[in-house]
């Protein structure tokens, strides 16, 4: 009898000390690792984003450059009479 629950006494303990081990490995190692790694994805998604940004810009800027006196006056919902925007 004493035999069996030595046994169970020693699986508890073995059970928690690998459970212990785990959570150890899994604070100090893993986690850690698992934020770097999403925050270099992150990283790298802003990047992206903001080249996109930047290329569509250049593109509005060039149609913007592309036209006249009277057609940036109407555009921005004015009425070019006379050489002036109104």
């Amino acid at each position: 009898m004493i035999s069996r629950l030595s046994l169970a006494v020693g699986a508890l303990i073995g059970g928690l000390a690998v459970f212990l081990i785990m959570q150890a490995a899994n604070a100090l190692w893993l986690l850690p690792a698992a934020k770097e790694a999403g925050r270099d994805e992150e990283r790298t998604a802003a990047i992206a984003r903001s080249m996109e940004i930047i290329k569509e810009r250049t593109r509005t800027n060039a149609q913007v450059n592309a036209l006249t006196d009277a057609d940036l006056c109407r555009e921005l919902g004015g009425l070019f009479e006379d050489g002036e925007c109104r």
